[in-house]
This record gives C-alpha cells, sequence and structure tokens, in this order.
C-alpha cells in the first residue's frame, strides 16, 4: 500500500503539471489558428477577382497539385522556437510570454507538533528557494520558547529536501511527539498540504519533505534556452571540441553517410532491378532482403564490431547496410510499378530489351528510386549517431554521445539541431535533383 500511494501521489504531482501547461499548448494552437486565418484573409485580399489561375479546381487526393506552403513553414518553425523558449523562460522573448518559472525566493509555512500528554506548539519555518547556481545563505530565525523550535533551509529550485523540523525541538519523535499539522491543516504519513511556495509532504517515517513549486518551464540541465545552445555552437565552433573542429565532427559524419549510402545505392538498385525482372534473382535474393528489412541496423553493431572491427570500415559498412535494402526494395518496387502497357508499345515499336530498360524501366523506376534514397539517407543519418557511439574520436554521434555522458544537454541539442539540418537540406537538394531529372513524377 505504500509503494501504491507513493506512485500515485507522484501521479498526482505528474497530472498537476501537465495540467498547468494546457492552457499554454491550447493558446498557441489558437495562436496558430489565428495566424492561418490572418493569412487567407490577406491572400484572399491580395487575390485578383479575375484572375483566372484562381478558379483551377484541385480534384481531392492529387498529390501532385499539394505544395507546400512557404509561410506555413515558416510560421511552424517560428512557433517551435517561440515553444522552446517559452518553456525555457529564454532572454529572446518577452518575460509574459514564458511559462510560469520555478519558484525562487523566501517562503515560510508552521507546523504543529503534539506531545504524548496533548500539549500542541507552533513552529516557523523559513524556506529560502534559491537558482542552482547560487550559493546558498540560510538565515538566521530566533528558535522561539515554545516546544517546538523555529527552523530555517535552503533549497536549491527544482529540488526537494527532507527537513527533520524536530531535531532543535525540545521534544522529537523519540520522545513519541510528532508532527500533526501544517499551516493548521492535518497531516499525516503519506499525505501532503498546499503550502504558499510548493507542498509539504510528510515522508513514511515523519519527516517532512519540502518541495517548492516547480512551475511549467524547464530545468536548464534537461532543455537548454535557445541562446544557450547557440552560445555552445559559437564556443564549438571556434574553439572545438575533443581536439577537433565543429566542421570536422559534421565533416566526419556526413562522410560516413554519404561514403555508406552510395555503397548501398551502388548495390542495392542493380539488385532491385534484378529482382524485378528476373525470377530467378527475385527467387534467390527476395527472402534475404525481406529478412533483413525489418531489422534494425542498430541490431548489427556487434556483429560489426566482431567482424570489422571499431575502425572506419565498420561505421561505414553498417551505414552501407542501412541503406541497402532500402535502396534494393525501392528499385524493385519501381520496376514491378512501370505499366505494362508501355512496355508493349515499346515492343510494337521494335524496341530492344536494352532500350526498353533504357527508355521505359529505368525512367519509371527513378521515382519509386527517388523516394527510396530520400527515406535511405534518412535512415544513414539515424544510425550514423549510433555508429558513431563505438570508438569514434570525431563525428556529430561521437559527440552527442560524450556531451550526454556528462550531461551536456546544450551540446546533445546543438548536435541534434545540427544534424537535423544538414539532412534537411540534404533532403531539399535530393528533392530538387528528382524534380530536374524526374520532370514526368505524377504525371502517367
Amino acid at each position: 500500500m505504500g509503494l501504491i500511494g507513493d506512485l500515485w501521489g507522484e501521479l498526482i504531482i505528474i497530472l498537476t503539471t501537465l495540467l498547468s501547461a494546457v492552457p499554454y499548448i491550447v493558446g498557441y494552437v489558437l495562436l496558430i489558428l489565428l495566424l492561418m486565418f490572418i493569412w487567407s484573409g490577406i491572400k484572399r485580399l491580395l487575390t485578383p477577382k479575375h484572375d483566372y489561375a484562381s478558379l483551377k479546381t484541385v480534384t481531392f487526393g492529387d498529390e501532385s497539385a499539394v505544395t507546400s506552403n512557404t509561410v506555413a513553414s515558416v510560421v511552424s518553425v517560428i512557433l517551435i522556437f517561440v515553444l522552446w523558449g517559452a518553456f525555457t523562460g529564454s532572454k529572446l522573448l518577452p518575460s509574459f510570454m514564458h511559462a510560469p518559472p520555478a519558484f525562487e525566493g523566501t517562503g515560510t509555512f508552521t507546523y504543529t507538533i503534539t506531545t504524548p500528554a496533548g500539549e500542541s506548539d507552533d513552529a516557523t519555518v523559513t524556506v529560502v528557494v534559491h537558482p542552482t547556481s547560487v550559493t546558498p545563505t540560510v538565515p538566521e530565525v530566533e528558535p522561539g520558547d515554545g516546544i517546538a523550535k523555529n527552523d530555517a533551509t535552503a533549497i536549491a529550485s527544482y529540488r526537494s529536501e527532507l527537513l527533520r523540523v524536530d531535531r532543535n525541538d525540545e521534544m522529537g519523535r523519540d520522545q513519541e511527539a510528532f508532527i500533526t499539522a501544517v499551516n493548521g491543516q492535518p497531516i499525516s504519513p503519506g499525505s501532503g498540504v498546499p503550502v504558499e511556495f510548493g507542498r509539504v509532504v510528510m515522508s513514511e517515517k515523519g519527516t517532512l519533505n519540502i518541495v517548492p513549486d516547480q512551475g511549467v518551464q524547464m530545468e536548464a540541465i534537461w532543455l537548454p534556452a535557445p541562446e544557450a545552445v547557440w552560445s555552445r555552437v559559437t564556443e564549438i565552433a571556434t574553439v572545438g571540441y575533443r581536439n577537433f573542429t565543429l566542421a570536422e565532427h559534421l565533416g566526419f559524419s556526413l562522410f560516413r553517410v554519404i561514403v555508406g549510402f552510395l555503397l548501398g545505392a551502388l548495390v542495392g538498385i542493380p539488385l532491385g532491378y534484378a529482382m524485378g525482372l528476373s525470377n530467378w534473382f527475385r527467387g534467390w535474393f527476395d527472402p534475404i532482403v525481406e529478412f533483413m528489412r525489418p531489422v534494425p541496423p542498430l541490431a548489427l553493431i556487434p556483429l560489426v564490431i566482431i567482424w570489422f572491427g571499431i575502425g572506419e570500415v565498420g561505421k561505414i559498412i553498417l551505414l552501407f547496410l542501412a541503406a541497402l535494402w532500402i535502396m534494393a526494395i525501392a528499385a524493385r518496387s519501381g520496376v514491378s510499378g512501370v505499366r505494362i502497357s508501355k512496355i508493349h508499345a515499346a515492343y510494337s515499336l521494335g524496341a530492344s530489351k536494352w532500350q526498353i530498360m533504357r527508355h521505359v524501366i529505368i525512367p519509371n523506376s527513378l521515382p519509386e528510386i527517388f523516394t527510396g534514397a530520400r527515406v535511405a539517407m534518412g535512415v544513414c543519418w539515424g544510425t550514423v549517431v549510433a555508429a558513431e557511439l563505438v570508438a569514434a574520436q570525431k563525428g556529430g554521434g561521437m559527440m552527442i554521445s560524450v556531451a550526454a555522458d556528462f550531461q551536456q544537454t546544450d551540446i546533445v541539442l546543438m548536435g541534434i539541431i545540427l544534424i537535423g539540418i544538414i539532412g534537411f537540406t540534404i533532403d531539399v537538394l535530393m528533392r530538387q535533383a528528382e524534380k530536374w531529372l524526374v520532370p514526368w513524377k505524377g504525371k502517367g
């Protein structure tokens, strides 16, 4: 029952914290809707009433007619940073946009002690809640004249403290004098009483656990503010990290991803074509591909280490395997998706097998291959972080791993954001290459 009670108490605290954040989340959602409404109105005013382009109809489900709205994309990114800044107390945002922070300051509460003889006395506890970066100063208080003596303590924000308030009382638990109330409200082991600066909970042994209000903002060690991450970026870009510059770390990660992806594409695409065009190749390789496809690349790390060691070869082999099966399946799907009527038309015009391959199968399979390439590149970026966890001296994944060991969350976030930006840039370039190389996608 004690364990269930503790779990229930923790659950109540978590739910209370989440409920306190709901109004802010709803507010940001409403902000998004408001911006969408404003932009729709502005767009409607700026669009000429006699513009024939506006009269075009888009068939629902026509993927080729749906394009990304630039304004919505910009607003989405800005709102993400606004949310980040609001829940970290960023100096980049005005204070009224900040979520409620953790309590910092001085608070008091009164506890009541009751003796076996039925006598009761009150004492006041002064609590100083200070930032974690500040050396605390416990104030001196007058103990008072009664059985219960006044006390004081200092607690870092986002922390709690077990305080034996009866340690300086004339009678304590050793004499069966117990705390029975806090601020006039009855309290017993396992229960709690809200106070002006947070909550006071009594442990199973009768000790008061002082829990200051933690607010909604995240502690810097869990989620630093955007400016803290940016300052870390500038620091590592100039000074470096672990004997290598930031450009070298990211450059090595990019090199490993590109080499692994290209090797996977060079082997996987011909393999996919062979599986899509030959019964023998499909029968031989289809069980292997379908077996390896659901196996996560991270599960192969022990075998890769045993077979290829912990050097660069092992890391590139792991990325190669991550891309190989995706590219093979994409190429096979591309071949299988070619309309048979186009092949029959080519044969009727006297085309050879090589001409059909070059002018019909390859062009019509390129959209599937590009889609697979984008997926494979994303998987490779996810795998390179794990690959660099294994005895790597440089790389974005190594930087994130080492920083996580020392709880340097700003470096972890910096690495994640930079890897995401590089991956997004590569994806955009691949989309542009697809538009240039496959202009017929979605047009039959």
